[in-house]
């Protein structure tokens, strides 16, 4: 996430803002320019004060793009639910934020009913919801925006990590295969790498939440996860893709710079003890020497808090290859050529 200014006096903003704590200014997250404006009146999107939106409106949708893409959501009525939608839609903030600051494509289900995206976020509180994806539609369970459910499950399930804004990139990830795998010349490098999707996914999801995990599991994919079916691996290896984008570039926003510790005999001479805070990591290898000093600093930093690490993840030689095919995809992608 990059680092904002008021456009009025300068002053640093972050993304959720509305006002500028500086002067005093109404402002709002453009889409269409990627930078804060000032807001007119009947410029923010309806959603500013529901769901917390500091987006603007600025077309004949009183809605802004992000949240015109939930087509479903809670009872005004069901105040736990609501609640949680606010911190879902500002995790579907940041997920469109990102997606456009990629250049990847996302299309509207209402514009585009059969390739499109639209998120259902629903309430668990009167009937069971399971977050998934199937065919664009992205389905949440808002129950995951309460902290206690969240880390019940995540103790439960055996998972290092669990967030709002992670299942929003899991779950686009499985949108984004049909995008850009899917019936395309990438599907045989995919299968090569994840393993054959055609596999039957229900009996793979039952044999992963009935047995335990094959030892080593971890020299081949990012997640226990991701080891249910080729389909997992890729949703969980896109998410993890864009965990290390997006705070690549909120480092960078910020000039932090890893430039140690000083080791006399580092334990892989050709491990990097140093990031550097780019902006733009068109080289995989170049993005992958910034991230990893990264995580071992703000590992520990977290630990000196008395806290688990911020990423726990080991990030194996496989693992780092089908990183690279999402990152050569999305390259090819933005860039129009075919992926190498």
């Amino acid at each position: 996430m990059r680092a904002f200014t008021c456009p009025h006096c300068g002053a640093l903003l972050f993304f959720e803002n509305s006002q500028c704590l500086a002067c005093g200014s109404t402002v709002g997250y453009d889409r269409r320019s990627g930078e804060f404006v000032l807001v007119p009146p009947g410029l923010r999107c309806a959603n500013a004060e529901i769901a917390a939106c500091n987006w603007t409106a600025p077309g004949p949708d009183p809605l802004c793009d992000c949240c015109q893409l939930t087509r479903t959501r809670p009872n005004d009525a069901d105040t736990a639910g609501m609640a949680a939608f606010v911190l879902a839609q500002g995790a579907s903030r940041r997920l469109l934020y990102q997606l456009d600051d990629l250049g990847l494509p996302v299309r509207n289900r209402d514009v585009d009913p059969d390739h499109g995206l639209a998120f259902d976020l629903l309430s668990s509180l009167s009937e069971p919801v399971t977050t998934g994806h199937d065919n664009g539609i992205i389905t949440i369970d808002l129950a995951e925006g309460d902290a206690g459910h969240r880390e019940a499950l995540r103790v439960h399930l055996a998972e290092p990590y669990r967030t709002m804004l992670g299942h929003f990139r899991h779950e686009v990830g499985h949108y984004y295969w049909t995008v850009l795998v899917e019936g395309r010349p990438a599907l045989e490098v995919f299968r090569a790498l994840f393993g054959d999707e055609r596999a039957d996914y229900a009996a793979a999801l039952q044999a992963h939440y009935t047995s335990d995990p094959e030892p080593n599991w971890e020299e081949t994919h990012v997640s226990t996860y991701a080891t249910a079916h080729p389909w997992e691996d890729w949703a969980e290896t896109w998410a993890h893709y864009l965990h290390i984008r997006d705070s690549l570039q909120t480092a960078a926003a910020y000039g932090i710079i890893v430039a140690g510790p000083e080791v006399d005999t580092p334990p892989d001479p050709t491990a990097p003890l140093s990031s550097v805070p780019l902006e733009d990591h068109d080289d995989f290898d170049d993005l992958i020497d910034s991230w990893l000093p990264l995580t071992y600093a703000l590992n520990q930093v977290n630990r000196s808090m008395g806290k688990r690490d911020l990423y726990p993840f080991v990030l194996s030689p496989t693992v780092l290859e089908k990183l690279r095919l999402v990152h050569s995809l999305i390259a090819a992608e933005t860039a129009g050529r075919p992926a190498s």
